[in-house]
């Protein structure tokens, strides 16, 4: 089943159960993929799905972010529950443990000798990770690695 079927059929659930939120989540994931649709003027693939759902997932993220500054917490706690909802759809992400050891296979693989070669390991590591870890906790662990060592 594809995501966009199992959105739908999920969707049909939470309306049959009264789930507004849910619902309403729903909704606004499957706008962001018909959007996508539109904008590639074909049916996306399911990598570019992902890659939907994931640009979703940063708005609430920021979103969360600039509520709690502002000291709305109950809007950032809509947004943490509407946050929940959309990542349910998303592949299960590796972790920080994985990611640390693909880095360093990475930059064993391009030679990297510190941080000016950042580029070339991202260059190598993204493309494997993509839809499988957040790229700012990838960043962050090539950055610590070259700086160690």
């Amino acid at each position: 089943m594809s995501l966009k079927e199992r959105m739908t059929q999920d969707l049909r659930s939470a309306m049959r159960s009264h789930d507004t939120l849910r619902r309403d989540v729903l909704r606004m994931a499957q706008n962001a993929l018909q959007y996508g649709e539109i904008a590639k003027g074909a049916p996306l693939e399911e990598a570019e799905e992902v890659e939907a759902l994931r640009r979703q997932v940063r708005q609430r993220k920021e979103s969360i972010e600039a509520f709690e500054q502002a000291g709305r917490q109950d809007r950032a706690d809509l947004e943490v529950s509407e946050l929940a909802i959309i990542e349910e759809y998303l592949p299960a992400q590796k972790t920080r443990e994985e990611v640390e050891a693909l880095a360093r296979r990475a930059i064993a693989d391009v030679g990297a000798q510190g941080a000016a070669h950042k580029g070339r390991v991202m260059g190598k590591l993204m493309p494997q990770l993509r839809g499988q870890a957040d790229g700012d906790l990838v960043n962050a662990v090539v950055i610590e690695l070259l700086e160690a060592g």
